[in-house]
């Protein structure tokens, strides 16, 4: 007891000087963590959503801020001073990473150094803890001063309202954050879906791996060893373990798909494709050292369609997988048609019909989808009704040799289904006369042919408890769709996409 009556004594004695050294701390590392890898620090500004029309004068500006309010925390004639210009400070990051939570069209990474593994929610309140306390700081100051009380309210306040009306002012004039209308009107269709059946399957980690004899399968980002079953008329969720035949190796992101009567498990970063009977829980290597590889799908039991990156030129390229053949990898360098850098500018989703002889790849930042036979000969290039033909994204090339955008991506398409010969995409942009509120709390859904350049119409999907569905499945009689962590299952209209 007498231990913490002396601790809270020192603090209350010394209290100015604890926050002030915090902040100080706290400040000059940002800044020298900025400084240790400046380049990056700049790209990572200019692909903010807020930022990016200001990152190269911000960069050099808020690292100068925070090393001189540091100084000014640090020296009794101008801590005053200091602890306002952090209170304003603080306050400028808290409403950026509110607006950025609340507002954006995408949230970026968050900041690196001892706080990389901190989320943008940790980084509010985090930030939050330390407007408390600088204007905490101010208050003790100017009582121990004998300073007038109320101008310290006010002048904080005021500080306080500034530095957010900054940031908010940067917030309405940024010409990425706001979706623009584009110059493209949508056709919606009369109740093409009915909501049929919502089954809670308690966590958001899921994703679809695939629907075969009635069951639709799903895998888990966070445990990749197991999946899950349940029939399609969401009577008995289960769960299976898996068991790898050969598992000693740097495994990053394990994906499984089911292709009756298989289920397969890989990871592209390994070069190794395990495969297994759908009741068998033991999973057997079937391919190691044929290729690495950041996108597959499985076409039947030996034959895969991959998208790799090629050694020559560090670009995407589509690529065939068949473990019957010699040699078994074929590289289709053709299919994906470089704009920018051939890797952001092709990047997109991989896709196979099931049961049918067609591959499809949608563009994430322009407006086509490539339509193609199990050979990886291209069928169609067709288009989406909006207009973005060239991905417009900007990429610097790093002194070690990285690449990243350094603008804000906004994708053109996010996600897509296929049933028969048309493609449920779902689309990222926004058309003539569509209400704002719409955009809030659904996502879009286009409808087009496979076989031929012809656009059929759009739906909406409700979100979930504010949450966008991630993905969509179907069997041809429902469309199975995952929001949050519920699996939905709507109805088909009988002819609703003719």
């Amino acid at each position: 007891m007498l231990m913490i009556m002396i601790v809270v004594n020192f603090i209350g004695k010394h209290f100015v000087k604890i926050v002030s050294i915090l902040l100080a701390l706290l400040f000059m590392y940002a800044a020298a963590n900025k400084l240790l890898d400046f380049e990056n620090f700049q790209v990572q500004l200019a692909q903010s959503p807020l930022l990016s029309a200001y990152a190269g004068i911000i960069s050099y500006g808020i690292i100068t801020i925070e090393l001189i309010v540091a100084v000014m925390l640090c020296l009794s004639d101008s801590r005053q001073a200091g602890l306002y210009a952090s209170l304003g400070l603080m306050s400028a990051f808290t409403i950026y990473i509110y607006l950025i939570l609340n507002y954006s069209d995408f949230i970026p990474c968050s900041c690196g150094g001892i706080l990389e593994n901190l989320g943008w929610t940790e980084h509010l309140i985090f930030n939050i803890c330390f407007v408390v306390l600088s204007a905490l700081g101010i208050f003790v100051l100017v009582r121990k001063n004998k300073g007038k009380t109320w101008n310290a309210i006010l002048l904080s306040i005021s500080t306080v309202i500034v530095s957010c009306l900054v940031v908010i002012i940067m917030f309405i004039s940024s010409e990425n954050i706001i979706k623009k209308e584009n110059n493209f009107t949508r056709r919606f269709l009369q109740h093409p879906i009915f909501d049929d059946k919502t089954v809670n399957l308690s966590v958001n980690s899921y994703y679809f791996a695939g629907i075969a004899e009635g069951k639709i399968y799903l895998g888990n980002l966070t445990t990749p060893l197991f999946i899950a079953m349940i029939d399609t008329g969401f009577q008995n969720l289960t769960r299976v373990k898996i068991t790898l035949d050969k598992k000693d190796y740097p495994f990053r992101n394990i994906q499984l798909q089911v292709k009756s009567p298989y289920y397969y498990l890989y990871d592209g970063n390994v070069p190794i494709i395990y495969r297994g009977k759908l009741n068998d829980s033991i999973a057997h290597t079937i391919s190691y050292g044929d290729a690495f590889f950041n996108q597959l799908s499985v076409l039947d039991s030996g034959k895969f369609v991959l998208r790799v990156q090629k050694r020559s030129d560090k670009q995407y390229s589509m690529a065939s997988l068949d473990l019957n053949k010699n040699p078994k990898l074929e590289l289709k360098p053709t299919v994906l048609e470089k704009q920018i850098d051939g890797v952001f500018d092709v990047d997109g989703i991989l896709g196979v019909e099931a049961g049918a002889d067609k591959v499809v790849y949608t563009y994430y930042y322009r407006n086509e989808y490539i339509v193609m036979d199990s050979n990886l000969n291209i069928r169609k290039r067709l288009n989406t009704i909006d207009t973005t033909k060239t991905a417009n994204i900007s990429v610097t090339k790093l002194s070690d040799g990285r690449k990243k955008m350094n603008a804000p991506s906004f994708s053109v398409n996010k996600g897509f289904a296929l049933l028969g010969d048309l493609i449920l995409n779902r689309s990222n942009l926004k058309g003539k006369h569509e209400p704002a509120g719409s955009w809030k709390t659904s996502s879009i859904i286009d409808v087009y042919r496979t076989d031929e350049q012809r656009y059929i119409g759009s739906f909406y999907i409700r979100n979930k408890n504010g949450k966008a569905m991630s993905a969509m499945i179907s069997d041809g009689i429902y469309l199975y769709v995952l929001v949050d962590n519920e699996l939905q299952r709507y109805r088909i209209r009988k002819d609703a996409f003719k």
